[in-house]
């Protein structure tokens, strides 16, 4: 062969070749490229995690006053003259509350008083009578009857002198019913008492929080009720959402027979709410080992909570969860099969069942 020829031919060849590397790699890039744009998100996927939660049964219920104390008049027509304290005054035991005007009861006194004297000098007189009378009684100067009488009239001049003295006494009652008392320690939680007013007997002055204890009344079903032991803890959420612990004080010993529920009664902190108030809590009744997820990876749709798997084609599987309970930034997935899937972390809102999505990084299980 001429050599100028095979020179012609081998660079001929090295021309070809070169056109044909070129169009592979742009087909490559093409194919790179086609294959880019397919993916409808980047993302970073995460596997369950074994997470060490509380295990806890969920109540409501009202807070209510540990034991009140309904403090009412003792004394029948007397006008309230002072009052002492008012709603929140913390009071001790025997503390003076208010002062009924106690003018008529003072005069009633000074007659019983009066009435007790003049008895006790008609049975001095009576009983003179009566001694003098037994020691003649067998001498004949007296009839038997007389001196019967003598010892009859000494017999009802004492019993005057008692009824007397008990007029006093219960003079003496009112005049001290006339300040109204602190029956124990605690606080006032209402105070209907107002001066100036005519009070019947019985009619309520205050109302008293025993101790200044309150409690939480929490409502719990027949089948959760098993579980609450006296002295477990609670956790109590507030209306505004400020929590508090509190201690099963005791536990109904009956189920109401129309819902099937009972109460537990839990004591809490002094203060730390307000009577009347409704209040959500837990019970801790144990620790549970659960597979957990991240916040970020659970996506609620249409009221329902779902995950994002990506499966091993890098398409997405929207599986729909069933979420328990929390902790931090992790939520429990109940109904979890498959425990080495990997899910979308975070930004699965923006993604539907059937999408491809380019995997940056895949995390290893955590157990």
């Amino acid at each position: 062969m001429n050599l100028k020829i095979f020179v012609l031919l081998l660079a001929t060849g090295l021309i070809v070749g070169g056109c044909q590397n070129k169009q592979d790699s742009k087909t490559e890039t093409v194919a790179v490229k086609e294959s880019a744009a397919k993916a409808a998100l980047t993302v970073s996927t995460i596997k369950p995690q074994h997470t060490l939660l509380n295990k806890t049964i969920s109540a409501n219920g009202n807070v209510a006053a540990w034991q009140e104390s309904s403090i009412s008049t003792e004394t029948n027509g007397l006008l309230l003259h002072e009052v002492l304290v008012s709603v929140g005054d913390q009071v001790k035991r025997g503390q003076l509350l208010a002062r009924f005007a106690a003018a008529t009861i003072e005069a009633d006194i000074a007659q019983m008083q009066a009435n007790v004297a003049e008895a006790q000098v008609a049975l001095t007189e009576a009983t003179s009578n009566a001694n003098r009378a037994r020691s003649i009684q067998n001498s004949g100067a007296l009839s038997k009857q007389q001196i019967e009488q003598y010892i009859t009239a000494e017999a009802s001049t004492k019993a005057r002198l008692n009824a007397a003295q008990a007029a006093l006494n219960l003079q003496n009652i009112k005049r001290k019913q006339a300040n109204v008392l602190a029956p124990d320690d605690g606080i006032i939680s209402q105070s209907p008492a107002t001066v100036g007013t005519v009070y019947g007997a019985g009619q309520e002055l205050f109302r008293l929080i025993r101790k200044g204890r309150i409690e939480w009344r929490a409502d719990l079903t027949s089948t959760d009720i098993s579980h609450v032991k006296t002295g477990m803890r609670a956790q109590i959420t507030l209306p505004d959402g400020s929590t508090t612990l509190g201690t099963v004080r005791t536990v109904a010993p009956s189920v109401d027979a129309k819902t099937r529920n009972a109460l537990v009664y839990v004591d809490m902190p002094a203060g730390s709410a307000k009577i009347g108030m409704f209040a959500r809590g837990d019970f801790v009744i144990g620790e549970s080992d659960v597979l957990t997820l991240p916040n970020t990876a659970i996506v609620m749709r249409d009221g329902f909570a779902y995950v994002m798997q990506v499966e091993a084609d890098n398409k997405i599987k929207q599986t729909k969860v069933q979420l328990g309970q929390r902790k931090d930034d992790r939520v429990e997935i109940v109904n979890l099969s498959n425990i080495e899937a990997q899910f979308v972390e975070s930004g699965g809102a923006f993604l539907a069942d059937g999408d491809n999505v380019r995997v940056v990084n895949k995390s290893v299980a955590n157990k």
